[in-house]
Order: C-alpha cells, then sequence, then structure tokens
C-alpha cells in the first residue's frame, strides 16, 4: 500500500471514526469533546518558542513518560512541553499530574491536512513518540519540515512485527524516516530492523517503567490505605489492577475459592477502562459479594468483601497497599500490563500467560521468581492461598521482584542522552 493510498483511505474511514467516538461517548462522554483538536484546530504557540512534542496514546505510555517529561522540563526551563494523547483517560492523567504546566491537546489524526495544521500552529523542534504508536504521515510530516523523531521507550512485539511487515511498502518508508529508536531490549531492536530501520537509528536504552521513583509522601499514603484496608482484623489484600472484559469473571471464580479457605480476603478489583466500572461492580452483586466504591471515600466494613478500585490515577498507590498483586491484561490474549509497578513496591506478582507487552520485564521476573504466571482461576486460588499460608514464600517473592525492579534502572538517563543529541544544532 502506498502512502497516497493510505491518506485516501484514512480520509475515507474518518466518518466511521467518528461514529465510534460517539459509540464509545456512549459510556465515556468525554470522548464526544474536543474533536477540533483531532483535526488540528488548536491554540497557537508562540513562534519563536522551543517545543518539545511528547505523544503518548493513553494512560500507560503517559505515566511512563511523566518521569521523562519533568526532567526534560528541568533540563529545558525555556521550552514549552507540548504533550499529545489519543484518549480521555491519558488526557486526565496528563491534566492531573502536570497541570497547566505544559501544553496539551489532543494528536491530530493521520491525515496531511490536519498535521500541516497542528505544526503550523505548534513547530514543535522534535517529536518524542513515546513506546510504538507510529503513523506514516505522522513520521512523514515531521521529516519533511525537518523536526527530528525518536521513538523512545520503543517496543514491538512478534505480533505487532508480523502486523507492520504486512504493510512493508508503508512500513520501511516510515522507518527510515525516524531518526532515532530508542528500543527496551535488543528483541525489540531486532524486529525494527527485520522491519527496515538501520542499524545506525538504533541504539538499546532498556526499559524507563524500571526508573520508577516512589517518593516518601506516596510510601506514606500506601502505608495508610494499606492500614485502611487490612483494619483491626488484619486482612490479607489481594490486588486484581487493570482487568478487561473476561478476566474479572475469572479473578471473582478465584476469589470464591480462596475465601473457602480464607474468608476474610479483602479483594480489591480495578478495571482497566473506567466506562467498565458500573458494569464490574454489577457482576459483583450478581454473586451476592458485598461492594464498597473507591470514589465513595468510605473504607471497607467489616462484611464488604471487594472494594471496586472506580477512581484513577490510583493504582500506583494501590500496589503499595496490598499484599499480593494480580496484573491484568494477561488472562486475556491483550499483552499484559505494567509489572514494574508492583515489583518497585516489593509486592509477589501473579499474571496470566499473556505478556508480550511485557516480555522483558515478565523474563526477568520469572527468572529470578517474583511473579508466577496462573492459566486459570483454580491456579490463580491455589498459589494467593500458597502466599497467605506462606508468608516466607510470599516474602521471597517479593524481595526477588524488587531485585528486578532495582536492578534495571538506568534507561531514563541514557534515552534523555538520545533526546539531547537530536535537540543539539544541525
Amino acid at each position: 500500500m502506498s502512502l497516497a493510498l493510505y491518506s485516501l483511505l484514512f480520509y475515507l474511514l474518518t466518518p466511521f471514526i467518528l461514529l465510534r467516538l460517539i459509540w464509545r461517548g456512549r459510556k465515556a462522554p468525554d470522548y464526544r469533546k474536543r474533536w477540533a483538536e483531532r483535526f488540528g484546530f488548536v491554540p497557537t504557540v508562540d513562534p519563536g518558542q522551543q517545543v518539545i512534542w511528547v505523544h503518548s496514546v493513553s494512560v500507560g505510555e503517559t505515566l511512563a513518560a511523566v518521569p521523562m517529561i519533568k526532567e526534560l522540563q528541568l533540563r529545558y526551563p525555556e521550552a514549552l512541553l507540548a504533550v499529545t494523547t489519543m484518549t480521555p483517560t491519558g488526557s486526565a492523567r496528563v491534566r492531573a499530574v502536570f497541570g497547566e504546566s505544559v501544553y496539551h491537546v489532543y494528536a491530530p489524526y493521520d491525515l496531511p491536512g490536519v498535521l500541516s495544521r497542528f505544526l503550523q500552529r505548534v513547530q514543535p523542534n522534535i517529536l518524542v513518540i513515546m513506546e510504538t504508536e507510529l503513523w506514516p504521515n505522522l513520521v512523514h510530516c515531521c521529516r519533511d519540515r525537518d523536526i527530528p523523531v525518536v521513538v523512545a521507550n520503543a517496543r514491538l512485539s512478534e505480533k505487532s512485527a508480523k502486523g507492520y511487515s504486512k504493510f512493508s511498502k508503508l512500513t520501511e518508508p516510515m522507518l527510515r524516516r525516524i531518526n532515532c529508536v530508542a528500543a527496551q531490549h535488543e528483541d525489540d531492536g531486532e524486529r525494527f530492523l527485520g522491519l527496515g530501520l538501520s542499524k545506525k537509528q538504533l541504539i538499546i536504552t532498556g526499559n524507563i517503567k524500571f526508573d520508577l521513583h516512589l517518593d516518601d509522601d506516596l510510601k506514606n499514603r500506601a502505608a495508610a490505605l494499606r492500614a485502611q484496608w487490612r483494619s483491626e482484623a488484619n486482612r490479607p489484600v489481594l490486588l486484581a489492577a487493570s482487568t478487561h472484559r473476561g478476566e474479572d469473571e475469572i479473578i471473582l471464580d478465584s476469589f470464591e475459592q480462596i475465601r473457602r479457605s480464607c474468608s476474610e480476603l479483602l479483594l480489591v478489583l480495578v478495571p482497566r477502562h473506567p466506562e467498565r466500572f458500573d458494569e464490574v461492580a454489577q457482576l459483583c452483586a450478581g454473586r451476592n459479594l458485598q461492594v464498597v466504591r473507591r470514589s465513595g471515600g468510605n473504607p471497607p466494613l467489616r462484611d464488604d468483601q471487594v472494594v471496586l478500585g472506580d477512581t484513577m490515577g490510583e493504582l500506583l498507590l494501590f500496589f503499595g497497599a496490598c499484599d499480593i498483586a494480580f496484573v491484568g491484561g494477561s488472562l486475556m490474549p491483550v499483552g499484559g500490563h505494567n509489572l514494574i509497578e508492583p515489583a518497585a513496591w516489593q509486592v509477589p506478582i501473579l499474571s496470566g500467560p499473556h505478556l508480550f507487552n511485557f516480555s522483558e520485564a515478565s523474563r526477568l521476573l520469572l527468572a529470578e521468581k517474583g511473579m508466577v504466571v496462573c492459566e486459570s482461576a483454580e491456579d490463580i486460588a491455589g498459589k494467593v492461598l500458597e502466599l497467605i499460608e506462606n508468608p516466607e514464600v510470599a516474602s521471597q517473592m517479593a524481595v526477588s521482584a524488587k531485585a528486578v525492579a532495582d536492578n534495571n534502572r538506568g534507561a531514563l538517563n541514557r534515552l534523555l542522552g538520545v533526546i539531547e543529541h537530536q535537540l543539539l544544532p544541525r
């Protein structure tokens, strides 16, 4: 497929993309707002202002970008950090963390006219794309304007690489126009090379998610929340984080099995997407479970069995307040979510078998016995009971997980060096 044909198809599909936004807006009204931004109608930046554009798709990429953006603000105090996202949840995280200290809008759609309008108004000096959000027209339009493009914390699973390879006439020219791909691991780098990237464009920096900093305020809040959840009864706490449709049922099945031997267990269930909060609450109610919603602000009572994590931006805090963490997106073929956050908190980690989004982190954690892969509700129930009944086993898993998190720091500084090199006058 040529770039011209791709652009034509994108233009033809635009009405259907907007219909999808309307459809998603039934449960998440923010999808129906700020459409003008998606078409490049954004506030104009002052001419002459140095602009560092960071694009992160949604919540996961945005959270990974936070330390990098904060460091860029320190290193380039005169520069404007322009941060774009594609989803309302990602947008909410940017606003919650940075407020008005960054220029934030939705990313423009990958259409030549839209991108031209956006670039004319923002005039970035560099584009830093988080992970693997690669759009052909975006890359081409930036390079045509001599705007360096860096893919930061880049990852590419075998599945994604196969998908890109089907459109090699689009993929290879796009990759050739990227200035640098800063990949998480050598395996990711090899897949990029296989798609047409040259070796001189590639650097292996590691995963910046390992450079997570847990400050004293966060640790104190986590300790307070942990005491609240455990209560005077010293209840063990199982956190099921970032679950997807189909996983909640499995988690609840395992929870019911665990409660036959450990009735005091508290389950903290956190769906990945906010539009599913009510749906998951109904699932719990359908099993006659007593549920307290985190958004209500009330602590769980003695008879409450489930805390529904129906707030945004608190998952990192929750990892610090639990005894065992199950990381979702892994029982379904989603690819898994952030395994590094519970590791940094020194928490034993459970997950499902689908881990291609965190292949290197999962490999390290499994090798050091800091996590266990569970295939079913029975597996989860059995492992949770083992960890509750054998604190020394849980402690050893937790220590091993923390060691993996600590031993793999340093990617952020390497990535910042790449960005600095591209920002230097050429």
